[in-house]
């Protein structure tokens, strides 16, 4: 059972649109965040707010590729790693 609420793209772009003075649907998958006005700092409080929420976000891997399809890809791949993580820790 998946329990980690990982972000959609309507999500991000709801998250994102007012840190960048824009509207949600103006922000382009393959924009540049950075570009477009977000700070790591901003970044740094999405990636804290995501944790506490249960999803494992990674700062180097959104600074890495910062745009919406970089990000979605990101969390995409957290949840396809969270079993195979869990089944490893017991050893």
């Amino acid at each position: 059972m998946d329990k980690s609420p990982n972000p959609t793209e309507q999500d991000l772009r709801e998250t994102l649109a007012p840190l960048l003075g824009t509207d949600p649907a103006e922000i382009a998958p393959d924009a540049n965040l950075v570009v477009l006005g977000l700070s790591s700092l901003e970044l740094m409080r999405l990636v804290s707010g995501w944790r506490r929420a249960g999803v494992p976000a990674q700062f180097d891997a959104l600074v890495a590729d910062p745009t919406l399809n970089g990000w979605l890809a990101h969390f995409a791949g957290l949840a396809d790693t969270a079993p195979a993580a869990d089944s490893g820790a017991a050893r």
